[in-house]
């Protein structure tokens, strides 16, 4: 009799592993079981075991059979993540954010030294968006120079790095990005190399022709009649603004 009701028991048990575990409580059994349920309620010798919050979905189980109850633990809930950039322009803006820098002059940047190619690898052995070196990338904690987004964060950390270092001097600090911090320490100041020459004239030019491109747009906004300055508000507020800083 008493093997049947193991058994019996041990059935029931099996038959309640693929039950919800959202359950409030675990009765312990003593062959070592556990079973999931809402509630309980004592009836003479046996215990009626709820499994949902209706009255008619319940397990009876002898009562000298339960050792115990407990609560049941219920797994924290997963940490909500935030969801990564998507687009360059949003990389760009988050790096700015996080750096401090102009998302114009990262953006340019970006266009000078991989023409907006993801997967350019120079000569050299520069990789990605803003050309990072595999020792520069190592440094800044970059694994994948390759993943836009790795190589943003990296690369504007980077230029970060040296602006701070020439004490906002963008001419030294793109210098230094592209022909390395040593040869400008070894000239003082731009080394006499002609492709780093032109790629600080390239990238200065095209910074200060985007920045008046937008004064010219809010000075013509501000002439304008309020109606057309009130039907374009919407678009010139999602456009992009210069930060405080570089």
């Amino acid at each position: 009799m008493r093997l049947r009701l193991r058994l019996s028991i041990a059935i029931s048990v099996l038959g309640l592993a693929s039950l919800s575990a959202s359950s409030a409580e675990l009765a312990i059994l003593r062959n070592g079981f556990s079973i999931r349920h809402q509630r309980h309620e004592s009836r003479e010798y046996v215990t009626r075991l709820y499994l949902a919050e209706s009255s008619g979905s319940y397990v009876d189980i002898p009562t000298d059979q339960i050792v115990y109850f407990e609560a049941e633990e219920k797994p924290p809930a997963p940490a909500l993540k935030p969801t990564p950039p998507a687009t360059l322009e949003e990389m760009v803006s988050a790096a700015s954010s996080s750096s401090h820098i102009d998302p114009d002059l990262i953006m340019i940047l970006i266009g000078a030294e991989s023409g907006f190619n993801a997967n350019a690898v120079s000569p050299k052995g520069a990789r990605g968006l803003m050309q990072l070196m595999p020792q520069t990338a190592s440094r800044l904690g970059v694994t994948d120079p390759l993943d836009p987004l790795a190589n943003v964060n990296g690369g504007t950390r980077y230029l970060r790095e040296l602006l701070d270092l020439y004490h906002n001097d963008l001419v030294k600090a793109l210098a230094a990005y592209n022909a390395g911090p040593k040869r400008v320490e070894q000239y003082r100041g731009v080394p006499p190399y002609a492709e780093t020459q032109t790629y600080i004239a390239k990238v200065i030019h095209d910074f200060n022709r985007k920045k008046l491109a937008r004064a010219s747009v809010h000075h013509d906004f501000g002439n304008k009649p309020e109606a057309v300055r009130n039907s374009k508000s919407e678009a010139l507020s999602s456009a992009p603004q210069p930060s405080s800083g570089l």
